[in-house]
């Protein structure tokens, strides 16, 4: 039983970034930017910012919300691309092990 749930949890994955809610995006900001939340956390709050939106979201767009400090909008600019990195080498792991099932699968 504790092989099962120690090999559960390691696959268990959080949610994808595209599903998460404006809360969601909210606690990244907080843990991945904590120098900026307490100045831009109602700024993302008030536009809505989603995980989908979050991941389609540049500098420019940064300015527009209403970031005006250069140097700010580059640093969420630099977490916001490792996220987005993570979140593609996350889905290229899926697209590998889906390969590898099927694979096997018409091998047997």
């Amino acid at each position: 039983m504790y092989k099962l749930l120690h090999f559960q949890s390691k696959t268990t994955r959080p949610r994808p970034v595209y599903l998460w809610n404006v809360l969601d995006v909210q606690k990244w900001l907080r843990r991945h930017c904590s120098d900026y939340y307490q100045l831009y956390y109602e700024l993302f709050l008030h536009h809505d910012i989603t995980g989908k939106t979050l991941l389609r979201i540049n500098e420019n767009s940064l300015r527009r919300i209403g970031i005006d400090n250069e140097q700010h909008r580059m640093d969420i600019w630099r977490e916001i691309i490792k996220l987005h990195l993570k979140t593609d080498m996350l889905e290229l792991k899926d697209i590998e092990r889906r390969d590898n099932m099927m694979n096997f699968d018409r091998n047997m």
